[in-house]
């Protein structure tokens, strides 16, 4: 299970993106990283770039090292670019997709819907964040957990995205419901990376 004792806020102005909804006020405020030095200028060395891209790719999906690694490991197998590839995975995340869906508000959030059993997948629960969802399976809220209060926040796009939902999800928010339509796109994935630089690291 990933480490989450940091506080959120923190860890975003450290890896210099925003990470929840909250983070982005923030940000806005203190563009840079926290703590005494925080504005010093630094000096980077080309492993510390790719570490801190690596860092950056794995917070926006709250995973572990070894989830990532395991991630980087598939990427390599597929056809095309690797780090393209390992974008792609890792949005087929299901937890990924409940968040990008609206559902969610945050990957966290999303996590826990996930975890606690509200989310299935063709009729049937998955309590795996990181279960695989294949193009043309169906994600839905469970009926026994529609009338939460959370989900109707979700149900009314409480937690919609602001950009546009990916191109790659058929969304019917009323429904708490989406499909994946097909494989994900690396240019469609709302996610801040040079993923170039990931490979670079795992490959050294």
């Amino acid at each position: 299970m990933p480490n989450q004792s940091r506080p959120k806020v923190k860890k975003s102005r450290a890896l210099g993106i925003a990470l929840t909804p909250k983070a982005v006020k923030y940000f806005e405020a203190r563009p840079y990283p926290p703590g005494e030095h925080g504005r010093g200028r630094k000096q980077n060395s080309d492993y510390k770039v790719r570490l801190l891209e690596k860092q950056r790719l794995r917070a926006q999906y709250d995973i572990s090292e070894r989830q990532m690694a395991r991630a980087y490991d598939r990427a390599k197998k597929a056809e095309g670019k690797t780090g393209e590839a390992l974008v792609v995975e890792l949005e087929r995340r299901l937890d990924a997709l409940v968040l990008r869906s609206g559902i969610a508000r945050t990957i966290y959030q999303a996590r826990q819907m996930v975890v606690h059993g509200h989310i299935e997948v063709n009729g049937g629960k998955v309590d795996k964040p990181s279960f695989r969802v294949r193009p043309d399976d169906v994600v839905m809220v469970r009926e026994r957990s529609r009338s939460k209060t959370l989900f109707q926040v979700s149900r009314e796009g409480g937690f919609a995205p602001d950009g546009e939902i990916p191109r790659y999800l058929q969304v019917n928010l009323k429904a708490l419901a989406f499909r994946l339509d097909r494989e994900p796109n690396r240019k469609e994935i709302p996610v801040i990376c040079d993923e170039q630089l990931v490979v670079e690291y795992y490959a050294r």
